[in-house]
């Protein structure tokens, strides 16, 4: 399915359907605050997975205690599309099962 990048409007729209992420530059961001660097670890094996089954990719970086990713469509410049929310959507989903606010 070819992808398109998607106009400044429909990326506020979609990210009003998202609490806490956010355009910064290209790419849309979140980060999440987890109770304890085990659980963090884990929710990055389960985004990982869930990228791998998606075949989109995003920047994830491990902290203590936190998880952040950083979302955009290479095969498009860079630029943000429909893959980088249905990857976002997918971590909103598995976010609370790991106690991720």
């Amino acid at each position: 399915m070819p992808v398109a990048p998607l106009s400044q409007k429909e990326i506020e729209d979609r990210l009003a359907e998202l609490p806490g992420w956010s355009l910064d530059g290209n790419r849309i961001t979140r980060s999440y605050r987890l109770g304890s660097h085990f659980a963090a670890a884990a929710m990055v094996v389960h985004v990982a997975r869930v990228q791998e089954e998606l075949d989109h990719h995003s920047d994830l970086t491990l902290g203590y205690r936190t998880v952040s990713l950083a979302v955009h469509t290479h095969s498009v410049g860079g630029a943000v599309t429909e893959l980088d929310f249905a990857l976002a959507r997918r971590v909103e989903e598995l976010a609370p099962v790991h106690g991720a606010s």
